[in-house]
């Protein structure tokens, strides 16, 4: 079997027992190509341990053995033949040499001249998967394996694209990827004082189930790259500084939380009274939210619950109020830092944030204390209609913030 190097030989190899149970998969050591007595016992071994079921014995490249010994693929093969004349007759085994030289491979078919039965192809070479195939497969391998998708580590879907431009197989695209994986490490360590929350009042369970599609719930409603770069038209993917919005994105530990309109209108009676302080009872349902567990550091992913739509009364009274203060983002941010001000949280409504790059705004920012980091929080309030809550909406926000809180790091300029 011929295949340039990386082009997975091996690996459908060996996979063949785990396709195909009833066969039994050995790989060959060195020993057993270069030296009969000991080729003749290692056989006798694969059968015992067979128990009955066909073989497939495989021999992974090896070619410097045979340089050292010409005759070895003649040898080699007339060692098979006897076998086959003799204690191999009534077994089922099949010997597949994986090599990277069409040379070898056909020394190995010219010694074949004499005992043409035992091979079964000539030229049987296994070609790599289309190469625009690989990035995707690498970055569903990477996940599988990690439990977290490769965007996480600071690679994103053009990285791996240039890496597979670079090589000819996705053995070596894998070895080129790892390679700018090492050399992200020290970037990643280099994390933002600030988190950034942006926030998202829904009023349906279709609304709630939009901003899901969009985060990893489980996970404290953390920005899901993958899931935002798929609601991204071809242009925005041509153009848009992708990996520096990514980078942002783990920088500032980014979340897109959802929280029910419920929860914010009993908070948010007479909104242009700025020394109006909610009741007590609202406020500690406030306190029960995602929304305010993931602010203050509490979250618990062990006793997540999904957030769900309720039918009642109250709810419908605040699908109906949200409807009146969508243009009101103002006043319901200095609500919701009045709120955690009286939970005893230190709270600001509009405050302005300087770097040496740029400056944002914060709806509401919040200065943790104790060990939580990072312990400032920048949220921003999506306040649109419920109408607006479409995916494509959702994307165009989130892009926003992406290039907002990039400018603020100086990844990239102004623009």
């Amino acid at each position: 079997m011929f295949g340039k190097s990386g082009s997975g030989k091996t690996c459908a190899a060996l996979e063949l027992g785990t396709h195909l149970p009833e066969v039994y998969v050995h790989p060959l050591d060195r020993n057993a190509v270069s030296d009969s007595k000991y080729f003749e016992s290692e056989i006798e071994k694969i059968r015992f341990e067979a128990q009955g079921r066909p073989v497939v014995a495989v021999i992974d490249q090896y070619e410097e053995v045979a340089a050292s010994q010409k005759e070895l693929p003649s040898a080699f093969v007339e060692r098979l033949a006897l076998l086959d004349r003799g204690d191999l007759r009534d077994s089922k085994i099949l010997f597949l040499w994986l090599t990277t030289s069409k040379s070898f491979q056909s020394s190995l078919v010219e010694a074949t001249s004499r005992n043409e039965r035992i091979l079964i192809s000539k030229e049987f070479e296994i070609l790599s998967l289309d190469r625009d195939e690989w990035p995707e497969i690498i970055e569903e391998t990477f996940q599988f394996h990690n439990d977290k998708p490769i965007s996480d580590f600071g690679l994103i879907r053009s990285d791996i694209e240039d890496v597979a431009r670079r090589n000819q197989t996705i053995g070596s695209t894998i070895e080129g990827v790892g390679a700018r994986l090492a050399d992200q490490i020290e970037a990643l360590q280099d994390l933002s004082e600030y988190t950034v929350v942006m926030l998202w009042p829904v009023t349906d369970a279709t609304r709630i189930t939009r901003i899901h599609q969009f985060t990893d719930p489980r996970q404290g409603y953390k920005l899901d790259w993958s899931a935002w770069y798929r609601h991204l038209n071809a242009e925005d993917r041509a153009k848009l500084p992708l990996k520096e919005y990514n980078r942002a994105r783990l920088y500032f530990d980014m979340r897109l939380v959802p929280i029910a309109a419920a929860d914010l209108h009993a908070l948010c009676n007479n909104l242009d009274d700025a020394a109006y302080t909610p009741p007590r009872t609202y406020l500690d349902r406030f306190a029960r939210t995602h929304f305010y567990s993931i602010v203050t550091g509490a979250w618990d992913p062990t006793g997540y619950s999904p957030l769900r739509e309720r039918e009642s009364e109250r709810a419908r009274k605040a699908r109906d109020w949200y409807l009146s203060v969508t243009d009101k983002p103002t006043q319901i941010g200095a609500r919701i830092a009045a709120s955690f001000s009286a939970l005893g949280i230190n709270a600001q409504s509009e405050e302005t944030i300087k770097s040496k790059h740029s400056t944002v705004r914060a709806d509401v920012f919040i200065e943790r204390s104790g060990a939580e980091k990072p312990n400032k929080v920048i949220v921003e309030l999506k306040a649109f209609a419920p109408d607006n809550t479409r995916p494509s909406s959702i994307c165009g926000a989130v892009r926003t913030t992406l290039r907002r809180h990039a400018q603020f790091a100086g990844f990239v300029g102004a623009q």
